[in-house]
């Protein structure tokens, strides 16, 4: 079976834990942020963990190689 070649654009955005999970960085935090809350900018800070349902297909996409 020949390898799986890594997904350059999921590399960039998606990151593995030691224990499997996936971070990522929080959607909306590139611009526009005028028109939101204190709350809703703080809570963007940071990172977030995948949800389970999109967990099988990031790791495919990674091939094994999270930086």
């Amino acid at each position: 079976m020949p390898k799986l070649k890594t997904i350059k654009a999921v590399k960039k955005r998606f990151r593995l834990t030691a224990t499997g999970k996936v971070k990522h960085r929080s959607s909306g935090t590139s611009h526009l942020a005028v028109g939101m809350t204190q709350k809703r900018k703080r809570n963007k800070r940071g990172t977030d963990v995948l949800s389970s349902t999109e967990w099988k297909r990031i790791t495919r996409a990674l091939a094994g190689n999270s930086y």
